[in-house]
């Protein structure tokens, strides 16, 4: 059965980080371009950050950009968001996702466009 498994989320005050892990089963990353995303509360799902199975190469939302950071562990196939200097708009739900095969890359963080499989989410709450 294929599964991902997003963790980690919490409580942290404004300026802190968090580590969030997505775990996968039923399937590896290494052929997979993994995604984070994230919806808050009355907004629509925004894409946060991708890493390209083809070479690696990461991509962020501007809002991310500069603060967080995507990586992958293959042996453990899990994938990472470090999250540093969070802010209370950092709020949301988080998901990863991943995709194989995909046309574009940007295309799916700015869309979820491709994406195969989708996690649960894990709540990430910023206090001010």
């Amino acid at each position: 059965e294929v599964q991902l498994q997003a963790s980690g989320g919490g409580l942290v005050q404004a300026g802190g980080s968090l580590r969030l892990s997505c775990a996968a089963s039923g399937f590896t990353f290494d052929d997979y371009t993994t995604c984070w995303f994230r919806r808050a509360p009355g907004k629509e799902r925004e894409g946060v950050s991708c890493i390209s199975s083809d070479d690696g190469s990461t991509y962020y939302a501007d809002s991310v950009e500069g603060r967080f950071t995507i990586s992958s562990d293959n042996a453990k196939n899990t994938v990472y968001l470090q999250m540093n200097s969070v802010n209370p708009e950092d709020t949301a739900v988080y998901y990863c996702a991943a995709g194989s095969g995909l046309a574009s890359v940007i295309e799916a963080l700015l869309t979820g466009a491709g994406m195969d499989y989708w996690g649960k989410g894990t709540q990430v709450t910023v206090s001010s």
